[in-house]
């Protein structure tokens, strides 16, 4: 989410149409040593985040708060609302994740009254409509961004003897990608020389390290840690097949990163995922922690040229309707509707 959030910022300033600002809930612990304490380091980060928030929404018309389930909407993305409801500011919640649904069911007394609040609510997929709609809540739909001067690429040679498999997701239980491992050692009986390289950082590294230790597999995978968005960039350009494991999921930009980079993907069919690809069109879907099907869907893309060229040349298509230039302006449109802005 943060790094789309960075790429809304910049594009929406480069419209010239508005002048939009970032007030982030992560910043660097001041001084450096509170981050170690953890019930000090709440305070020292919460305190500044709700006076910096107090002192922007006296100069502000419009609240675009990105949020998410779990303790961030309890402790960021609420305690925003109901101050620009105290400001008379509108927010639009432009909700993410693929949590929401269980997140709901388990709070929703608590964060529904905060929602209402909100003067419009938006999705970036049809998936989570479908999930607020259960709870009487319209929401518009305003998908993702890739970037295709940034991400681009075409389909490798290297596919059919050597492929590059990439995970590109945070190492969170959520994301299982000791299933990706799993399916990989598979590959690797059948395609010695095939590589895996997993970009991304969290909890489960050492947990994940070891696996790849214990089916000896260190020789071929590779973690190169959180990267930004050039290097992330960089890494499809040399990749084949993205595997995409998570067990919950709304709209992953590493998805429609891997399609403008012409990178094949194999991914679960959990939450948002079959809303936003279609197996057997622009990319392969399997079950959750499904290493062998997954492995398998792999290898039919290794033997079967017709099949990947027909998956990269849809996924090409589909892009098109992620560009900056399809979704800012429904964004400048929804800043309009909520009256505050002067285009």
């Amino acid at each position: 989410m943060a790094m789309q959030t960075a790429q809304l910022l910049q594009l929406l300033n480069n419209s010239e149409q508005v002048n939009a600002s970032l007030v982030a809930v992560n910043p660097a612990y001041n001084p450096q040593w509170v981050g170690k304490i953890p019930l000090v380091r709440a305070l020292f980060r919460l305190i500044p985040y709700f006076w910096q928030l107090h002192k922007a929404f006296k100069h502000t018309d419009v609240v675009h708060l990105m949020a998410n389930s779990g303790w961030a909407w309890h402790l960021f993305a609420a305690p925003a609302i109901w101050l620009a409801h105290w400001h008379k500011v509108p927010v639009i919640v432009n909700y993410r994740g693929g949590l929401a649904a269980n997140f709901l069911k388990t709070q929703h007394r608590w964060v529904l009254p905060t929602l209402k609040k909100a003067a419009v609510i938006v999705t970036p997929s049809a998936f989570l409509q479908t999930v607020f709609q259960q709870y009487q809540l319209s929401c518009h739909i305003i998908p993702n961004i890739v970037d295709t001067g940034i991400f681009y690429g075409k389909l490798k040679t290297s596919l059919a003897l050597a492929p590059h498999l990439v995970v590109t997701r945070n190492l969170e239980a959520i994301y299982d990608v000791a299933t990706a491992i799993r399916a990989f050692a598979l590959i690797i009986s059948q395609l010695p020389q095939a590589r895996l390289t997993i970009a991304g950082s969290g909890p489960e590294y050492a947990t994940l390290l070891a696996l790849v230790a214990q089916l000896q597999l260190a020789d071929s995978v590779s973690f190169c840690g959180q990267l930004n968005r050039t290097e992330m960039a960089k890494l499809y350009a040399s990749a084949d097949i993205m595997l995409n494991p998570s067990t919950a999921d709304n709209m992953p930009n590493s998805l429609l990163e891997a399609m403008a980079a012409q990178v094949l993907i194999v991914s679960t069919n959990v939450g948002g995922i079959p809303y936003m690809v279609k197996d057997q069109h622009d990319a392969l879907l399997v079950p959750v922690a499904a290493e062998q099907e997954m492995a398998a869907a792999v290898m039919s893309l290794v033997k079967q040229p017709q099949l990947t060229e027909k998956l990269a040349g849809a996924a090409r298509q589909k892009v098109n309707q992620y560009l900056p230039a399809e979704v800012i302006p429904n964004w400048l449109q929804l800043y309009q509707e909520c009256g505050h802005i002067n285009a």
